[in-house]
């Protein structure tokens, strides 16, 4: 059954409206009518919704929550210095996905791809469109923030904010002694926010890495291939979901 998010609290008599594109989709798309239903998302719970109009938006009443736990037991924030291309919608699509709680661009020393302010918006509005889409169809009740994109140091002031703060570091993956992940992630079950920072093609500079392990960060290793950096997240939520869920 299709979800769709309403954003808002949830009103006392339950009778919410979807607008927009969602709204279009389900008169024009799924062709439904009053009567029917569909699942609605509002604060972080599913509910069945039926339709009670679409005339122009589209107006359903909320049932009883349904009791389901979508989302992982840990609130992982991916940190991605910029990649070229359109890797950073792969990584939003596929990380979404696999349960990312939120992402936070940034601009590393060796990020080729530079964004400036002028587009810097629309690319996040394209950004957390395809996580919202991406939600949806893997059925959480969480859309991922979309963090503005960050400098380095906005980056490093903001990583004491977490509970832990994880560097996926490929030098590590090249050291006969290197840190397992799977060892690094025992070390979180008492931890609720995580920090995972990824560098971009070119990887983390031997400046950031200083400033990162002045600032308490965990390297770590994702094993002993070097991973490019649109798989190296989405290898590190599997490992996530494996190990607590």
């Amino acid at each position: 059954m299709q979800r769709y998010f309403i954003e808002g609290k949830l009103p006392e008599n339950r009778i919410v409206a979807i607008t927009g594109d969602d709204a279009k989709h389900i008169a024009k798309v799924m062709r439904q009518t009053a009567g029917e239903e569909l699942i609605a998302v509002m604060e972080g719970k599913a509910y069945l919704a039926t339709i009670r109009s679409t005339d122009f938006d589209v107006e359903v009443e909320l049932g009883n929550p349904l009791e389901t736990q979508v989302e992982l037991p840990k609130k992982v924030t991916i940190a991605c210095g910029l990649p070229k291309g359109d890797k950073l919608d792969l990584i939003t699509q596929k990380a979404t996905e696999l349960g990312m709680y939120a992402l936070l661009p940034f601009s590393a020393e060796r990020s080729i791809v530079k964004w400036d302010s002028s587009k810097s918006e629309k690319k996040i509005g394209r950004l957390q469109k395809i996580a919202k889409e991406a939600a949806e169809q893997s059925h959480r009740t969480h859309v991922p923030d979309i963090h503005n994109i960050c400098s380095f140091k906005q980056l490093l002031s903001q990583a004491g904010s977490y509970d832990a703060v994880i560097v996926a570091y490929e030098e590590e993956a090249r050291q006969g002694s290197r840190t397992r992940f799977a060892e690094t992630l025992k070390s979180l079950y008492d931890k609720d926010s995580v920090l995972i920072i990824f560098g971009p093609e070119g990887g983390i500079s031997d400046k950031e890495v200083a400033a990162l392990k002045n600032a308490g960060a965990i390297f770590t290793s994702l094993g002993p291939r070097i991973l490019r950096t649109e798989t190296a997240p989405l290898y590190a939520l599997a490992a996530i979901s494996c190990e607590f869920e």
